[in-house]
C-alpha cells in the first residue's frame, strides 16, 4: 500500500482525505490551517510542517488548492514538494488550473524524474464527501494504473483523457457545461416566477424530460429555497471560467455564451455574491428582472 501526501484541506480536500483514510491508505497532510490538520489528525492522518516534509518518503503526493500560483509555490523552493520527493514519486495535481500551467508543472516534476498527472475533479463537495468524484486525467496511462486504487478511494469515474494538460482541458470543458447549464436554469426559473408559476412545480414538471440533468437536480432546489451555501463558490467558478476564456483566446476560439457568463459572474462579484454557491447566478437574473425565485411550498 502506497504512502500518500495530501496538500490542501479545504471544502474538497478534507473529505477526500477522509476517504483515503477510510480505505486504509497511509496519508500525511499539510495545510496553512493548523485547525484543518488537527481535525484530520483525529481521523488518523499524519501531519507535516511543510510541503517538503509531506513529500518525503511518499509514493504519491496530491495537491488540491485554489489556483496555479499556489501549486507552483508548493512544488518549488527549498521547502517545496520537489525538494522532498524522491525520483519516481508520483505528483498528482487535482486543482483546477489551465492546461498551460499543468504542462509547466509536468516539466518541473520531470526534472526530478517524478511522473506528473493533472487530475482535476468534478462532483463538488457532495462527491468529495460520498467518494463519487469524477477524475479527468492528463498523463501516462501506466502511471494511473499503478495508483488507480488511490483514485478509487475518492471517486467512481477515472478517465485518462490524454497527455499532460488534457485533464485540465477536460475540466475547462466541464466548467463551461456546468455553469452555462446553471445560467440556463436561472433564466428559466426567473421566467417561470415572473409568469406566476411556482418554480418548484416547474422544476418537478421538467426534470423527468430532456431538460433533466444532474445540474438541474443539484442547483434548482437551491435557487427556489434561497440556499446559496457554497458547495462550489462563484469565486472558484469565476476563476475557472477566466481560465477558459484565457485558453480560448490563446487558441483563437470564440466562446460567445461563456464570455457573457464571465460578465455575469463579474457583476455578481461586484454586488457582493462572490462567495455564494454558483447556483447564486440566479441572483443576477433576479436583479435585472425585478423578481425573486422562491417556492411557496
Amino acid at each position: 500500500m502506497s504512502k500518500v501526501g495530501f496538500i490542501g484541506l479545504g471544502i474538497m480536500g478534507k473529505p477526500m482525505v477522509k476517504n483515503l483514510l477510510q480505505a486504509g491508505i497511509d496519508t500525511t497532510v499539510y495545510d496553512i490551517s493548523e485547525n484543518a490538520m488537527a481535525i484530520l489528525a483525529k481521523e488518523g492522518a499524519k501531519t507535516a510542517t511543510s510541503p517538503k516534509e509531506v513529500a518525503s518518503n511518499k509514493d504519491v503526493v496530491i495537491t488540491m488548492v485554489p489556483n496555479a500560483a499556489i501549486v507552483k509555490s508548493l512544488l518549488e523552493g527549498q521547502d517545496g514538494i520537489l525538494a522532498g520527493a524522491c525520483p519516481g514519486t508520483v505528483i498528482v495535481d487535482m486543482s483546477s488550473v489551465s492546461p498551460v500551467a499543468s504542462q509547466e508543472f509536468a516539466k518541473l516534476a520531470a526534472e526530478k524524474n517524478c511522473p506528473f498527472l493533472d487530475s482535476p475533479v468534478s462532483g463538488g463537495e457532495p462527491g468529495a464527501i460520498d467518494g463519487t468524484l469524477a477524475f479527468m486525467i492528463g498523463g501516462e496511462e501506466k502511471t494511473v494504473e499503478k495508483i488507480k486504487y488511490i483514485f478509487e478511494a475518492m471517486g467512481k469515474s477515472i478517465t485518462v483523457v490524454g497527455p499532460n494538460g488534457s485533464g485540465s482541458v477536460a475540466k475547462l470543458a466541464n466548467q463551461i457545461m456546468v455553469n452555462l447549464n446553471i445560467a440556463a436554469v436561472s433564466e428559466a426559473l426567473v421566467l417561470a416566477q415572473k409568469a406566476g408559476a411556482d418554480p418548484k412545480k416547474v422544476y418537478e414538471a421538467v426534470r423527468g424530460g430532456l431538460a433533466g440533468s444532474t445540474v438541474l437536480d443539484a442547483k434548482a432546489p437551491m435557487m427556489y429555497s434561497r440556499n446559496f451555501k457554497p458547495g462550489g463558490t462563484l469565486a472558484i467558478n469565476l476563476k475557472d471560467i477566466t481560465n477558459v476564456m484565457d485558453t480560448a483566446k490563446s487558441l483563437n476560439v470564440p466562446l460567445i455564451l461563456t464570455s457573457s457568463l464571465q460578465q455575469i459572474m463579474l457583476s455578481l462579484k461586484a454586488n457582493g455574491h462572490i462567495m455564494d454557491d454558483h447556483s447564486g447566478i440566479v441572483q443576477f437574473y433576479e436583479k435585472i428582472s425585478d423578481v425573486i425565485v422562491k417556492s411557496q411550498e
